[in-house]
């Protein structure tokens, strides 16, 4: 026998996201000894990760871990964990909804849900915030199906598509649409709205900077007056609504709003948060969404006019991501979010790690 110890793993891309995938049982229990397997195995504290599998960016440097599930209403549990490139940190505070939406998938293969004929409806508990959100997996034949004609900006090519139903979206961390109790307030001179959907998020709008908010990410991340501004009003807003340590996490997120340019619903730049989304997250754009519904919030005035149902497309800097917005009458107006993407298994076999870390 070697030195190194192989641990089952599939990589796997999850909307405009990759990384591995494992299952509960494969990883320690204890949270500190899995994290520190996480970091050696992603390669973190290095800018390129060059002794693991990461890929040196945010939305390549992501982990899920996929169990049986442990909340009532649902068939699995998937917990999400973001590992730091540059410091060997790793954060389970937010979700990931682009890695959500390989989950289903995931799981059906591993023999966690027997696949169903024509479509599997695989319900995941998000450990993260306690969510369940429910993923539409394409089983025509009770077989699982990658390929398809779905196109997704940010991803080349096209594939089957994967519907999440985001059921549970509201206070996914602080239990409230607005933990510090008002739609709209300022923060540092900025007129700001504390949203906590999907995901928490401090929303301004792009001309309160001087910016139209169609600027590319690494425009926007080369400003660095901008970026030390943005951050500063990121960790107020994460005290305003109740979050701890907001320094060393990467809750709240920044979302810049500005007006459309290519005949979308708004241009949106969503930060990670110290840096600029390529695309937008999955869980950033739920969180946008709810906040349309909210008439005095940053984003509902953008979008007066707006009536329920609705269609949302958000320009983002790759292209564009559209959801759709009801409202559920028979939970007293509680906004449901629907979201497209599409997923793909990468590669199967074994993670390494030293033996004796």
């Amino acid at each position: 026998m070697d030195d190194q110890i192989r641990i089952p793993c599939v990589m796997m891309r999850g909307g405009t996201s990759k990384g591995p995938f494992f299952l509960r049982s494969d990883l320690p229990s204890d949270p500190q000894q899995r994290d520190q397997l996480l970091i050696e195995i992603m390669g973190s504290g290095h800018p390129l990760q060059i002794d693991g599998i990461g890929g040196g960016n945010t939305l390549s440097s992501k982990v899920a871990i996929i169990g049986p599930a442990t909340r009532e209403g649902a068939d699995v549990d998937y917990l999400f964990a973001q590992v730091n490139v540059l410091e060997r940190l790793v954060d389970t505070g937010p979700n990931c909804g682009n890695m959500l939406s390989a989950v289903g998938a995931f799981a059906i293969e591993q023999g966690l849900v027997p696949a169903q004929n024509g479509e599997t409806r695989v319900k995941v508990h998000n450990v993260n915030t306690g969510k369940i959100i429910e993923a539409r997996i394409q089983t025509p034949g009770g077989e699982l199906r990658y390929q398809g004609d779905t196109q997704i900006d940010g991803v080349p090519g096209t594939a089957a598509p994967v519907y999440l139903a985001f059921l549970e979206a509201i206070g996914a961390k602080t239990g409230k649409m607005l933990p510090s109790g008002t739609p709209h307030e300022i923060i540092h001179g900025i007129p700001v709205s504390l949203i906590d959907g999907a995901t928490p998020v401090v929303i301004a709008r792009a001309e309160a900077f001087g910016l139209t908010g169609s600027e590319s990410a690494a425009e926007l991340d080369g400003n660095r007056d901008f970026m030390a501004r943005l951050e500063e009003i990121r960790v107020e807003a994460g005290s305003r609504m109740g979050l701890a340590g907001v320094r060393n996490s990467v809750l709240p997120k920044p979302v810049l709003i500005g007006a459309p340019r290519n005949g979308g619903s708004l241009a949106v730049r969503y930060f990670t948060p110290h840096s600029c989304h390529s695309a937008l997250a999955t869980t950033g754009a739920v969180s946008i969404a709810i906040a349309a519904t909210l008439p005095d919030s940053i984003v509902g005035a953008a979008l007066s006019d707006l009536r329920y149902p609705a269609d949302l497309t958000f320009e983002h800097p790759t292209g564009r991501m559209n959801v759709r917005v009801e409202l559920d009458e028979a939970a007293g107006g509680r906004p449901v979010v629907f979201v497209t993407r599409t997923c793909r298994r990468l590669f199967e076999g074994a993670a390494l790690v030293r033996r004796g870390n």
